[in-house]
């Protein structure tokens, strides 16, 4: 993205010839008074500083724009391969631009709030937390068994990762890590076959798909216990729409999507795919209008629905097992992982088209893209992990009082 070219016109109102008669004036009051002397100096100054404060102002416009387009752009895509490695995409080049050993069978993949460390859950027996500017991993978490789904709460302090030991139902579980210490803190029992986790934007609820049981847990964060539970046959993926109210799991077994109320934890409607139909991860654009589940061997489709009718508007032909789906923060592309195509398929929402297919490592699972950065709306906040260092839309907080400073100034 880039800046536009902005004419600089000196000491607004003025044209720098002016300003230069103006110098000249002032200098042939030479054999003025002493008080006049002073006064047209004091007057020269004001001007001088009038001028220069308006352009510096000008400049740092534009090199808060700057930073806001450069914020804007740094966005990633990152893609778990079952071969042990992470796939970092350019989602403006649609290039790899990085390749990252993590542990073994890499399933699951979150991004924290303000982008900079992302959580891969690893199927056996491990969390990698990545460091999305270096690109490494900076440190590996003992887990639960066989770890599969995991998401971040929206503060950025906890991240819920399912373990999926389908044998043994005291071991299916879903460990709660703080992200400042990364230990686990808490160990929830859900039910049979867990798959995936997706958590409320308001950050008090988690709801876990079981697949094995027919059950959805619905995990109070606050507490860190399941309050209750709701029937869906044979859950797979979860997603909720932006706004809280509802969530979407999908049911490989019954070709459908549940929508589920999150007011009353009740399905509202179960929206048909099609015979012979398997889906498994989904995603809601940010606006919260469409869903877009991806329909797994062997159809190879990614199924888009009206969140506003609960209508399927298109089907899109895309690479062999699609699997995981995310969407970018601007709602115009969305990712998709073909596990058996070993390759990212890239789709333009505008004309829900595939728009580029991008090679990655072998078995592409999981798909996390980093988020857009969240607005803090009040002082408390800016305690947060994600508020420290801010990018948009004021530019990067530097410390907690800058951060406070803005919040201060923008609820007025």
């Amino acid at each position: 993205m880039g800046v536009t070219a902005t004419s600089v016109q000196p000491w607004s109102g003025h044209s720098p010839v002016a300003f230069s008669d103006y110098n000249q004036n002032v200098n042939s009051q030479g054999s003025s008074a002493t008080s006049d002397n002073g006064l047209l100096h004091e007057r020269w100054h004001a001007a001088t500083w009038q001028y220069f404060s308006r352009v510096l102002m000008l400049l740092l416009s534009l090199g808060a724009g700057l930073i806001s387009a450069m914020a804007q752009s740094h966005t990633a895509a990152y893609v778990t391969n079952l071969s042990g490695t992470v796939s970092v995409i350019d989602t403006t080049t649609n290039t790899i631009v990085a390749t990252i050993p993590v542990g073994i069978f890499p399933y699951g993949v979150a991004v924290t709030p303000d982008g900079t460390r992302v959580y891969v859950a690893n199927i056996f027996n491990s969390i990698s937390v990545i460091d999305s500017a270096s690109n490494t991993v900076v440190l590996t978490i003992p887990s639960g068994q066989f770890p599969t789904g995991i998401a971040i709460t929206p503060d950025g302090t906890r991240a819920y990762v399912v373990n999926q030991f389908v044998t043994d139902k005291g071991k299916n579980t879903v460990s709660v890590i703080d992200t400042l210490t990364n230990t686990i803190v808490a160990t929830i029992s859900v039910g049979l076959g867990p798959s995936e986790v997706a958590i409320t934007p308001d950050g008090t609820r988690a709801y876990v798909p079981n697949q094995q049981d027919f059950l959805l847990s619905v995990i109070d964060i606050e507490t860190n216990t399941v309050v209750t539970t709701i029937p869906v046959f044979g859950t797979a993926g979860i997603a909720i729409t932006p706004d809280g109210t509802r969530a979407y799991v999908t049911s490989p077994g019954e070709g459908t999507v549940s929508v589920i109320d999150t007011a009353t934890n009740t399905v509202l409607a179960s929206i048909s795919l099609g015979t012979n139909q398997n889906p498994f991860g989904v995603a809601i654009t940010p606006d919260g209008a469409r869903a877009y589940v991806t329909i797994n061997f062997p159809n190879n489709l990614v199924s888009v629905i009206d969140t506003g009718s609960n209508a399927v508007l298109a089907t899109i032909p895309v690479g062999v097992g699609p699997t995981g789906v995310a969407i970018t923060p601007d709602g115009t592309r969305v990712y998709v992982t073909n596990d058996d195509s070993d390759t990212v398929s890239v789709i333009d929402t505008a004309t829900n088209t595939v728009v580029a297919t991008i090679p990655v490592g072998v078995g592409p699972i999981g798909v996390a893209i980093t988020p857009m950065r969240p607005t803090p709306t009040d002082k408390d906040q800016c305690k947060h992990n994600g508020f420290l260092k801010f990018g948009l839309p004021a530019g990067p907080f530097k410390n907690q009082g800058q951060c406070v400073s803005y919040v201060e100034h923008h609820s007025m």
